[in-house]
């Protein structure tokens, strides 16, 4: 075999490593009532699920470490049974600690803040003259995992599921851990039949009854991400 042809294959061989590195894929769906998070409207025929992904185990296909930066992954799924589409343009989904207020997902620039240890520009000192504004650029991996995973659906066809990720950030949530005795909330999901849309009444996902099937109650003080190896 000569260099030139050895050269070539030594190419190719590195284009393919590199693809194989690129290519992230999340586990397949599983039957969305087989999450222990779900709530059906029998009335409507619309099924909700979520499935914390809160070890490093499980979301080790990111590109990011999320879960070592106290962020938490929440695979959404929505499945639509109904004969008319469901309509999430104005869809929150908010995670609501056990003593009060409401955490909407994270937006990349808020998770790469987290990340990376980077300051808000909003919380920053103002200063009593004019100063030049930097905006941060995202990091490429956090881009890429919200343009692969993220819960993106703004409508639902009729018999048909929408599913995907979203990302809170907890690290500063008070709990020792912090889902314990929080829900998921979903408020703003409209149906329509081409004569007008209904707002559904909200869906309450509590991560209880996650957590009642993991193998050991999480010990007291322990924090959902910061002490998982």
């Amino acid at each position: 075999m000569n260099l030139r042809r050895l050269a070539s294959l030594a190419v190719l061989l590195a284009c393919a490593v590199t693809g194989n590195a690129a290519k992230k894929e999340a586990p397949p769906l599983a039957d969305i009532t087989t999450y222990p998070m779900q709530e059906k409207h029998e009335k409507e025929l619309v099924t909700i699920a979520a499935d914390p992904y809160d070890t490093r185990a499980r979301a080790n296909f990111f590109r990011i470490d999320y879960v070592g930066h106290s962020i938490l992954p929440i695979r959404i799924i929505i499945h639509n049974d109904s004969d008319h589409a469901l309509d999430l343009s104005a869809v929150r989904i908010q995670l609501e600690p056990k003593h009060g207020g409401k955490l909407p997902a994270a937006l990349p620039g808020e998770i790469h803040r987290r990340v990376f240890h980077v300051k808000n520009p909003a919380q920053q000192k103002r200063l009593p003259f004019p100063t030049p504004s930097f905006s941060t650029p995202v990091d490429k991996k956090i881009l890429q995992d919200d343009t692969d995973f993220s819960f993106r659906a703004s409508t639902i066809a009729p018999h048909t599921t929408a599913s995907g990720f979203l990302f809170y950030d907890i690290a500063d949530l008070d709990d020792d851990y912090p889902l314990r005795g929080a829900d998921l909330y979903f408020k703003m999901i409209k149906t329509s039949d081409g004569k007008g849309s209904t707002e559904l009444f909200p869906f309450t996902l509590p991560f209880d009854k996650y957590l009642a099937t993991k193998s050991s109650a999480p010990p007291s003080g322990a924090h959902v991400v910061k002490n998982d190896k």
